[in-house]
């Protein structure tokens, strides 16, 4: 799994899916427009929605449960890497959000 920053993720977004594992709660503080919203509970339930061609970028709160996905994810047969610094640096960048 790697670490991509918020400039990575925001040039990726056209080529990536953005998969934001935050509960509902924290989705409501925003999103990154364009993200796939499964909570890190339900990942495993609803693996089905997400295209093992495309890459992943997991986004959190901070970014340990990000990693955790990503991990989880490449496990499973799947690219995926983890936002540094989550929705926390994202917002605190001014990047958009939903």
């Amino acid at each position: 799994m790697a670490e991509i920053t918020i400039t990575e993720t925001d040039q990726r977004r056209s080529t990536a899916r953005i998969l934001d594992v935050r509960e509902d709660f924290e989705v409501e503080e925003g999103m990154i427009p364009g993200a796939l919203h499964i909570p890190m509970g339900q990942l495993q339930a609803r693996l089905g929605e997400l295209d093992p061609a495309v890459p992943v970028i997991a986004v959190c709160r901070s970014g340990n449960r990000s990693a955790a996905v990503a991990d989880a994810l490449n496990g499973a047969g799947y690219t995926a890497d983890t936002m540094t610094g989550g929705m926390t640096a994202w917002t605190r960048a001014g990047l958009p959000t939903i």
